[in-house]
């Protein structure tokens, strides 16, 4: 008797071998990289099963990998591809930029009108400074809440992610920068200040998202992030928003949203235009802890910190390609996609949801309530594999994980066939494993 497991197992072998057989030269370069990188790789979001695709160009919201296949492209590189693959505007101001020359080793008057742009853009940041990623942005926070409060402990939350040294997927990886973090449960306002107010003598700074990206776009809610606020403020410990995704969201991120003023900001993806990019930034009386001027300065190094690249990039990107009426309406352009696809499930009776803000989502393969990753342990991950690689072979490019990043280059059009590609796919999962959606 073929059973519900089985018949799902043998749709995902079905759809892995129809991945190969399609992509013979994408396969041969898998090989050829497995011997020189481990496991083909080095970046390790962008494997999924049998093997990653690899691209041979992107323009706009289009890719193309080596095989020739095209897909509309609904990853936006996890969000730092905000703009689409060379934006023309993005482009010039690089271009002009780079024709000053590379790396003079000085100051430029691009990281000036990049930071001016920040601070008008972002409210709670007073001042900024910037880095080549928002991992080390959220280090370096973290490293000045220490200095400031002279307390080491951090608190950070379950299925957080700040960064390739600073990510809890469930406790801290380890990979993590050595810090004393103590854990706790996203969404859950009584356990936050709990936890804030047990470790009030020692602890430096709360760390989080005020929606989990990698952990799934999970929404905080708003009774828990005021939660952290108010703790955090009775007890003199800093509270750092990590908005390096969700500062895309509305004209100015999520704090005037939620009606929170975080101590500290970090920043990242998009806002260096789509290059190497990381800022962060809060209250000035914090930040000047780093004024080099001062007697007892932290200090702060990066050869590339403010590499004309990234600060004509990232300005251009802020105040041309996306300004604040542009963000709010790519931001309710999000919405109404989440919805649609939302009732695409629902329609077919497939076992999906999608969870999001804006245009930050996720695809997962459960019909539960998700307010926090223990959430979506009973999620299955072969039926995300499965629409994943289903939706591939339509020409449409999501993370493996379901995550999704709508970039300003994806029409309406194209917007319109991926859902119908989402209802199509959806309703044959439904048909095929009658014994198992409901």
């Amino acid at each position: 008797m073929t059973t519900r497991t089985d018949q799902i197992d043998e749709a995902v072998a079905a759809a892995r071998r129809r991945f190969v057989e399609r992509r013979p030269r994408t396969r041969e370069l898998h090989t050829d990289a497995v011997g020189v990188l481990p496991g083909g790789n080095t970046r390790t979001v962008l494997f999924h099963r049998p093997f990653p695709i690899r691209v041979s160009r992107a323009s706009g919201s289009r890719l193309e990998d080596v095989d020739g296949h095209e897909y509309i492209d609904l990853l936006g590189n996890f969000s730092a591809g905000l703009f689409g693959h060379s934006d023309p505007v993005i482009a010039e101001a690089v271009t002009g930029a780079l024709s000053e020359g590379i790396g003079p080793g000085a100051h430029t008057p691009h990281e000036v009108a990049l930071a001016r742009a920040v601070c008008d853009r972002f409210p709670t940041i007073e001042r900024v400074r910037f880095t080549n990623s928002g991992t080390e942005a959220n280090l370096m926070a973290l490293s000045a809440a220490r200095a400031y409060t002279g307390r080491e402990r951090v608190l950070a939350v379950r299925g957080g992610y700040h960064g390739g040294l600073l990510t809890f997927p469930y406790e801290a990886s380890p990979v993590n920068a050595p810090y004393d973090v103590v854990l706790c449960p996203y969404n859950d306002a009584v356990q936050a200040r709990t936890l804030v107010e047990q470790h009030a003598d020692s602890l430096a700074a709360v760390l989080v998202e005020p929606m989990l990206g990698a952990g799934g776009c999970i929404p905080g809610e708003p009774e828990f992030l005021h939660a952290l606020r108010s703790a955090t403020r009775d007890t003199g410990a800093l509270l750092i928003f990590d908005e390096v995704m969700t500062s895309r969201i509305g004209r100015h991120g999520m704090q005037p949203r939620l009606d929170i003023s975080a101590d500290l900001t970090t920043l990242g993806k998009y806002i260096g235009g789509g290059f190497s990019f990381g800022a962060f930034g809060g209250r000035a009386e914090v930040m000047a802890i780093f004024d080099p001027s001062s007697p007892n300065v932290l200090p702060h190094a990066g050869t590339f910190n403010n590499n004309r690249a990234s600060m004509a990039a990232g300005h251009a990107g802020l105040t041309q390609v996306y300004p604040p009426d542009v963000a709010e309406q790519h931001t309710v352009r999000g919405d109404a996609l989440r919805d649609r696809l939302n009732d695409a499930f629902g329609r077919s009776g497939a076992p999906y949801q999608v969870t999001g803000l804006g245009t930050l989502m996720n695809i997962h393969a459960t019909t539960a309530p998700i307010r926090d990753v223990e959430d979506l342990a009973g999620a299955d991950e072969r039926l995300r594999e499965l629409l994943f690689l289903v939706l591939l072979d339509r020409g449409y490019y999501i993370a493996g994980r379901g995550y999704l990043a709508l970039s300003l280059a994806v029409t309406d059009d194209q917007l319109h066939g991926f859902v119908a590609a989402v209802d199509e796919a959806a309703s044959r999962i439904s048909h095929d494993l009658p014994s198992g959606v409901s």
